[in-house]
């Protein structure tokens, strides 16, 4: 119950803050220079945040509901509410509102043109492109094979590599194993761990390796493996967490330690799945394979930002042909062992 008026709070006060901002930024027409000032803008987001929760603690003080109180609202009051028309719900209006600043900050910030989109020279060119696309060059066919079969390969290396540890680390990432203060340290500090590694995308993991150890495949495998092993040892200990508890529990009856009871009673329930995991892993690892080349990891992707900065769209029709028709039997073929192993 506490947890859930604190989610409430804290959902209500961002959005609240959020509004304000939004409002102040119109009224006031920041400059450049002031909107870089830190220090005095975290201020202002903090004191506005804080009256923001004080709002939202004094709004369901007098029975006002608020979005965040609909969200996060406790499972013995759901349903107890009366019903009213949509329009006297405050709540509603909350979202409303929310969602309609949003999206017009979104369009602001994004510069969103019709003119632009519409323009005719603009539109002029990318006819011109799409003409260069959709007649390849298949002279460079061959060239273009051998770097797919290269990215396929780093995509495959990365996966079997990201496997291991991602096997081990999952049981550590998992709440209902690591029991205990110490455990739940551990389980904190790597699943906090894991959220900074997969934050970072594998494009600039990719960038980093690059620098480490040379433009090249190379370079691209372990943008693609530090990328897997933080993706699947979530994904596994997710799996983890909702085994069912009848097998531990007579694991554990004839005595087994620890590692015991992991290996003969979770193991066996997560095993399928993860395999299934694993395999979607691989298909998405060939796709993110074909973006990273485009900062020197190697495979196709490196071809394709050599022809694309010549502007030679025939050249880039023949390399999207390869791309499309790899990753579509690729995801085809995912997807019937998946199936098969369910």
């Amino acid at each position: 119950m506490k947890s859930n008026i604190i989610r409430r709070s804290v959902f209500d006060a961002f959005g609240f803050s959020f509004l304000f901002l939004v409002f102040l930024a119109v009224l006031v027409s920041p400059t450049e220079e002031q909107m870089l000032n830190l220090n005095k803008n975290f201020q202002i987001f903090l004191a506005s945040f804080v009256v923001g929760a004080l709002l939202s603690v004094a709004l369901n003080h007098f029975k006002i509901r608020t979005l965040g109180e609909v969200l996060f609202e406790s499972p013995e009051n759901k349903g107890k509410h009366i019903k009213t028309p949509w329009y006297s719900a405050f709540w509603r209006w909350q979202l409303i509102v929310l969602f309609t600043v949003s999206l017009l900050v979104a369009l602001e910030k994004t510069q969103f043109s019709f003119v632009d989109l519409f323009d005719e020279y603009g539109f002029a060119g990318a006819v011109r492109l799409f003409q260069g696309v959709f007649q390849p060059n298949w002279e460079i066919l061959p060239e273009a094979v051998l770097n797919i079969i290269e990215t396929i390969f780093m995509a495959f290396l990365a996966t079997v590599l990201a496997i291991p540890f991602a096997f081990v680390l999952s049981f550590f990432a998992a709440k209902n194993i690591m029991t205990g203060k110490v455990g739940f340290l551990i389980y904190a500090g790597l699943r906090t761990l894991l959220n900074i590694t997969r934050s970072v995308e594998a494009l600039i993991w990719a960038i980093i390796f690059s620098v480490w150890v040379g433009i090249g495949p190379f370079a691209g495998m372990l943008a693609l493996m530090i990328h897997s092993i933080a993706s699947l040892t979530k994904q596994y200990s997710e799996m983890v967490e909702s085994v069912q508890e009848g097998p531990i529990e007579g694991i554990q009856s004839t005595g087994a330690n620890k590692l015991q009871t992991v290996w003969f009673a979770v193991v066996p329930q997560v095993i399928l799945p993860y395999i299934s995991f694993t395999v979607y892993r691989w298909d998405i690892n060939v796709r993110m394979a074909t973006i990273i080349g485009l900062v020197g990891g190697g495979g196709i992707g490196t071809m394709l930002i050599q022809y694309q900065g010549q502007a030679m769209w025939p050249e880039v029709g023949c390399i999207i042909f390869v791309i499309a028709v790899v990753v579509w039997v690729l995801d085809a073929a995912s997807a019937y062992i998946r199936e098969a192993l369910k």
